[in-house]
């Protein structure tokens, strides 16, 4: 598959709540960035498989590479990427803490793994 192909099926992965949409937008740029790693073009042939391990790009898991600043960094900016509005101002826009995960950086290190798992599904797919 083109780059250019597997980037646009990516970004149209089917996503109806606020929370797989946030997935979505962490799994284009989790593609993105493997793309600019591996030097590519969008008219170029994406090779070998995308692993998880090049995914996290050095990190051990996704609880380090949220932590360690490889995506957002600031509670709001998470808490506006995967909640709905009326969510978001519920969480004093990241000022609350999720009611699932520990931390708004644990609740991204959720989604990024959600995220990874497009991305490897989509891209690493033959045909």
């Amino acid at each position: 598959m083109l780059i250019a192909d597997i980037k646009k099926e990516i970004a149209e992965w089917p996503a109806r709540s606020a929370w797989s949409k946030g997935c979505r937008e962490y799994a284009v740029e989790l593609f993105t960035e493997v793309v600019e790693n591996r030097h590519l073009a969008d008219s170029d042939v994406l090779g070998e498989d995308i692993t998880e391990k090049e995914l996290l790009n050095g990190a051990r898991d996704w609880n380090q590479y949220s932590d360690g600043g490889c995506s957002l960094i600031y509670d709001g900016d998470i808490c506006e990427r995967l909640c709905t509005e009326n969510e978001a101002k519920r969480m004093r826009y990241g000022e609350r803490k999720p009611t699932m995960h520990d931390s708004w950086l644990a609740a991204q290190a959720a989604a990024l793994k959600q995220a990874a798992s497009i991305v490897r599904r989509v891209a690493n797919r033959r045909g």
